[in-house]
């Protein structure tokens, strides 16, 4: 957390390394503040539950998701990344279920991951409640997605964007 809020960082991640030491959660937000720790977490659905896995979405923790956010919410993470392996890659649309199922759990901001693959999935997650942002890389690598279009296109949807 230190290196890289000296570098310039707003905020920091943690996954896999939070899910190994779960107490880096709380120093990190008692030394640097809630805001600095997001709490990025891979999950998909097993057995009808939302699990968490680690390295990269390979291993499976055996670790009820929602439960996971609660309890790092409770410790000081200030915001939540939640990538659904289930839409990963897929380019279907977010995953506004499971992002649903989080949103009732916590009360801090949430940025959605996987699934995007149109602007349309873009408008649709943002006018969608319970949800504060999206990411998305591959489109954008492709160009599949223009950026600025897609701003001016969220923008003519009633999305507050800067352009």
């Amino acid at each position: 957390f230190d290196r890289v809020l000296k570098c310039g960082a707003d905020k920091v991640s943690v996954n896999s390394g939070a899910i190994a030491d779960p107490s880096i959660i709380a120093a990190a937000a008692k030394r640097y503040g809630d805001q600095c720790v997001v709490l990025s977490m891979d999950v998909k659905r097993v057995d009808g539950t939302f699990r968490l896995f680690a390295k990269g979405g390979r291993e499976d923790t055996g670790i009820d998701a929602m439960e996971w956010a609660v309890r790092g919410v409770g410790d000081g993470a200030g915001e939540i990344v939640l990538n659904s392996i289930d839409t990963d890659g897929v380019k279907g649309g977010f995953d506004l279920e499971m992002l649903d199922a989080l949103a009732a759990r916590v009360h801090v901001p949430i940025v959605a991951s996987g699934g995007a693959g149109s602007r349309e999935h873009f408008a649709e997650l943002f006018t969608h409640s319970g949800v504060d942002a999206g990411l998305a890389a591959s489109i954008f690598h492709t160009k599949q997605v223009d950026i600025k279009d897609l701003k001016r296109f969220l923008r003519g949807r009633g999305v507050e964007m800067r352009l």
